[in-house]
């Protein structure tokens, strides 16, 4: 078996890679949102795959969803771990569980939470099952991540406001779907791209 080797290690570790002074020119708006791009652009594969729809069911905290991903030499990410990634078949009714235990927090979706409280101890077989959508709803943590406290950081943040509220729809069917959230950091890119232009 052969594997690439990627130097700057795996994206939790993003801040203290461009605090480096070697690197410290790829600290800029342009990079960090290209990483989220290339994020947003691996779940829309992994949801419309050849092999079915995908979901990344090892994402449970920020610290392990980025430590998913490694970063190229060029700053793009790839994923790395692909050891959870169950298949959702809605044509047949199949959903899908993450793990074996209850899960706590913020980070992941509201369906991936024990919806019976303290008053029933949790039962892994009378959890109810959920679908891709729980990607969806991680996406604004984890470019929030990303885009750290970069300049202009916070403008690009308003840019996606809208769709990041649309992320964190309690109903998942609300949710946009992955190609979806895609179109819309594509435009924002070109507004990017755009400001940097009338800067030179």
């Amino acid at each position: 078996m052969v594997t690439g080797y990627y130097k700057h290690g795996s994206a939790d570790k993003l801040d203290e890679l461009l605090d480096r002074p070697e690197l410290h020119e790829f600290n800029t708006l342009e990079t960090r949102f290209q990483l989220c791009i290339d994020y947003v652009k691996i779940l829309q594969f992994l949801h419309n795959s050849p092999l079915g729809i995908r979901v990344m069911c090892d994402s449970n905290d920020i610290v392990k969803t980025l430590s998913q991903y490694l970063i190229t030499d060029d700053f793009h990410l790839v994923v790395n771990d692909l050891d959870a990634l169950p298949e959702v078949k809605p044509d047949e009714g199949e959903l899908i569980k993450c793990g074996h235990r209850e899960l706590f927090g913020d980070f992941v979706a509201p369906e991936q939470l024990w919806p019976y409280g303290d008053s029933y101890p949790f039962n892994e077989e009378e959890m109810p099952s959920y679908d891709e959508m729980i990607d969806i709803w991680r996406i604004p943590n984890v470019v929030d991540k990303l885009l750290g406290r970069v300049r202009n950081g916070n403008y690009v943040r308003r840019l996606l406001l809208g769709i990041h509220e649309s992320c964190k729809q309690e109903n998942p069917e609300e949710r946009p779907t992955a190609t979806e959230v895609l179109e819309v950091f594509l435009n924002v890119q070109k507004i990017i791209w755009a400001g940097i232009k009338e800067d030179l």
